[in-house]
């Protein structure tokens, strides 16, 4: 188990560099632009998409580009220099220098929540490891949020399944409007005769054991026959329960350790 958590947390840390321009993806409202013409650097020109999808050019004045791919508005600003009689056959270049109308919202238990750009294909641990990680709150599930044509949906990815299962399938690809959130960690309470009573992380699969290690142990006049779990059934009502060490912890236990009377 703690070798796949480390696995886990290691693709979702992963350092993101800067990203190669996809061809595809469409400009929009927001985005920056860089605009340069080969062998004519005073028309060189960065600015950004209108709301209304278009940007300003010298020579040829106002160019609608929203909805167009890079190579499509490159085209289309050579073809206007060209018939304008500006420029023959100019070699335009446009490089997207801030994404701002394709991204995506990471939320939760992130180390760096945000909007974060889906500019070209871009998976769920991608967008993760841009927003620098689950921290340590993070539980091993997330919920993506999609919207499709009109139409809200909602799926929960294991990450631990996801990492275990080595299935790129299951690595979803985001689109714009997508929204990943990274869900608490459940959690169990210790406290009695431990060492260290508190309240702390539930493991999957944790075991009345392995909680009382994570407790710090036995005080000296604690006693493993003294264990109990507190716990409220589906009506709400706390129950007391004495329990094994191989019993399952489920979410918001109360584990007690009596002190000995011997």
């Amino acid at each position: 188990m703690k070798k796949i958590r480390q696995a886990m947390l290691a693709i979702l840390m992963v350092t993101v560099g800067s990203w190669v321009q996809a061809a595809d993806v469409p400009l929009g409202a927001g985005d920056v632009v860089k605009i340069t013409v080969f062998g004519n650097s005073d028309l060189t020109v960065e600015t950004r998409v209108s709301e209304a999808g278009s940007i300003s050019f010298p020579l040829v004045g106002e160019v609608k580009v929203g909805g167009l791919s890079s190579n499509q508005a490159e085209k289309k600003i050579a073809d206007l220099l060209d018939k304008g009689g500006f420029i023959r056959n100019p070699q335009v270049n446009l490089m997207v220098t801030e994404m701002q109308s394709q991204q995506v919202s990471v939320l939760g238990q992130v180390n760096k929540p945000g909007r974060y750009p889906v500019d070209g294909k871009r998976s769920l641990t991608d967008v993760l490891a841009m927003a620098g990680g689950a921290n340590e709150e993070a539980a091993d599930t997330v919920i993506l949020t999609h919207t499709r044509d009109g139409k809200t949906s909602k799926e929960t990815i294991d990450l631990l399944e996801l990492v275990r299962s080595g299935d790129p399938s299951k690595n979803r690809e985001l689109v714009t409007g997508d929204q990943v959130f990274v869900e608490r960690a459940p959690r169990f309470y210790i406290y009695g005769e431990v060492q260290k009573p508190g309240s702390y992380k539930l493991e999957r699969n944790m075991m009345v054991l392995q909680a009382l290690s994570t407790g710090g142990g036995l005080s000296p006049r604690g006693t493993e026959r003294g264990v109990r779990i507190k716990r409220r059934d589906a009506n709400g009502v706390l129950q007391i329960m004495s329990v094994k060490h191989d019993d399952l912890l489920k979410p918001d236990d109360i584990v007690y350790v009596k002190e000995s009377l011997f």
